[in-house]
């Protein structure tokens, strides 16, 4: 199984990675190993490649999966196999793994320092915009001690958006218009750097530790699914847990 490990200075308890396409059972247009129940794949194929991804990391417990709404809820991860609606987890129990799906949208995965407390959040334009890191943060006691990894997204020369996302990033936040540049294609849009946008507000929310960003999902068919390149489409998951 090709897995993409998260590389920052953590403790070595702590485990962090997102997955890729490749492998897994579900056929196309979800080929590989997809993960998402919600966007039209056989549910056993998807529970199949849950089952796959559970035995190849060694976890003894299912993950927190979630049903994310793009907004900015956070959740404590339980161990009783049960979807929530939110769009971050924490967890502080040793072999649970906090999990986030997404095919373009930015998933950020939290530990501190100590490796006692971690999280994981999905961060599309709406939540990033609403505050889901900085909420997700407020489960730690100190911003200062946390440590952040960027895990793969759409990147900054595929991501065009209108008006509405510039401004709902610069209106609030004046240092985020250097996460934007016009489109060269097209005048009345913009390219945004959803990586530039996560570090601007981690920043501004205290926090200093923070790694990746160094993907693109739109560009790479062959590791990542991208709902904005193909629509239908399947998912990848990024996961974070303490070991057991």
């Amino acid at each position: 199984m090709k897995l993409i490990r998260a590389s920052w200075p953590v403790k070595p308890s702590i485990h962090a990675l997102t997955t890729t396409r490749l492998d897994g059972v579900s056929e196309a247009p979800f080929a590989g190993l997809n993960f998402a129940f919600h966007v039209g794949d056989d549910p056993a194929h998807v529970e199949q490649n849950r089952q796959i991804l559970q035995k190849a990391l060694g976890l003894k417990k299912p993950a927190q999966w979630l049903e994310q709404v793009h907004g900015c809820g956070v959740v404590k991860a339980a161990a009783d196999d049960c979807p929530m609606a939110a769009d971050a987890c924490w967890s502080d129990e040793p072999g649970l793994a906090c999990a986030i799906m997404t095919a373009d949208c930015l998933p950020v995965l939290f530990c501190d320092r100590a490796g006692s407390r971690v999280a994981a959040a999905h961060a599309g334009w709406r939540g990033l915009a609403g505050g889901v890191l900085e909420n997700t943060l407020a489960v730690f006691d100190d911003p200062a001690e946390v440590q952040v990894w960027l895990g793969p997204a759409i990147g900054p020369l595929a991501f065009e958006v209108g008006d509405d996302v510039f401004l709902a990033f610069c209106e609030e936040q004046p240092l985020a218009s250097d996460a934007f540049v016009r489109s060269p294609t097209n005048p009345e849009k913009w390219l945004a750097d959803i990586y530039q946008l996560a570090r601007i507000r981690l920043n501004a929310a205290g926090v200093t530790d923070i790694y990746g960003g160094d993907f693109c999902t739109f560009t790479d068919s062959e590791y990542f699914y991208s709902y904005r390149r193909d629509g239908q489409t399947g998912r990848m998951v990024s996961l974070i847990w303490i070991e057991e």
